[in-house]
């Protein structure tokens, strides 16, 4: 029996697929997969119940597959579909563990950039010496701050890139705008990252956007698609080293995994970010079609 897949519904048309997700929903129905809706904003208020409302009972196993929702309220929704009887092929153990930076950066760590990172709630501005001592952690030189699973890199120099994170004024300024950018929406903690140089790709030539990724899509630890990333204005030809990806892919033991590749300066392949397949988005030019074979015929 094909898997169901959960999208998100419109918001100003509940009984649709959201338009961002509507051509993948056709392709997965197309290959006999069963679509069904639930209402992120609802989810995300708290109220699981009635984001779950239009999902029939007894689907069995199902993906979710829609915008990022945060660790807590991904497990209320498990607890909603399985009084339906349907259980979500991804567990909450799971999603924590691939959607957010402390859970992964474990298995990761040989292959990405060095990290440290510290809770905090939102709008929680963390003191300049604390900062330091964070800081310290890491090698000297730039880094950068996120939070535990998304950065603000389209305000690089204003909330995300530390030139020299010895400098704890600098360092001070922009994890508190960060933290101020965030507002509500801040996951997790502060997270602190050393920079590293990618080789460049294309004719984009900004600090921010000069690497090429490449999003490799992981299911039951195997390879199954390499995209474009999201963001990236080009296509990247590049295939990133699979074996030691998978390695720490495989170590990690989650379900479905996507990992952003990218090309170091050195010609060293390096993890710039891992995630949960459900709620990573495929670039404009990726093929839904075979997206969609890949989530109906798991």
């Amino acid at each position: 029996m094909s898997a169901a897949v959960l999208y998100c519904c419109d918001p100003l048309n509940p009984r649709r697929v959201d338009e961002h997700f509507g051509l993948e929903a056709r392709e997965v129905r197309a290959r006999g997969g069963t679509v069904a809706l639930i209402d992120h904003d609802a989810l995300l208020r708290g109220d699981a119940e009635r984001a779950v409302a239009r999902v029939s009972g007894g689907l069995g196993g199902v993906w979710y597959r829609g915008w990022m929702v945060p660790s807590d309220g991904y497990a209320a929704l498990a607890e909603a579909l399985g009084r339906r009887g349907c259980e979500l092929l991804v567990t909450p153990e799971q999603y924590r563990t691939a959607h957010e930076l402390p859970g992964w950066y474990p298995a990761f760590a040989e292959v990405t950039p060095a990290s440290v990172w510290r809770p905090a709630g939102p709008r929680e501005v963390l003191a300049m010496e604390d900062l330091a001592v964070l800081a310290k952690r890491l090698p000297p030189g730039p880094g950068i701050v996120k939070d535990y699973v998304k950065s603000r890199k389209h305000e690089w120099d204003e909330a995300c890139f530390i030139p020299d994170l010895a400098d704890e004024a600098g360092l001070a300024r922009v994890v508190r705008r960060f933290v101020e950018l965030q507002e509500e929406s801040l996951a997790g903690g502060v997270v602190l990252r050393a920079y590293e140089t990618f080789a460049e790709s294309g004719s984009v030539r900004s600090v921010r956007s000069v690497r090429a990724e490449t999003r490799i899509w992981w299911l039951d630890g195997e390879p199954r698609l390499l995209t474009p990333h999201p963001d990236s204005a080009f296509e990247s030809e590049l295939v990133p080293e699979l074996d030691r990806i998978g390695s720490a892919v495989r170590r990690l033991g989650c379900r479905f995994v996507t990992t952003d590749a990218a090309l170091r300066a050195d010609g060293v392949w390096r993890v710039i970010e891992v995630g949960d397949g459900q709620v990573s988005d495929l670039h404009q030019v990726s093929d839904r079609g075979e997206f969609a074979a890949l989530l109906v015929g798991s």
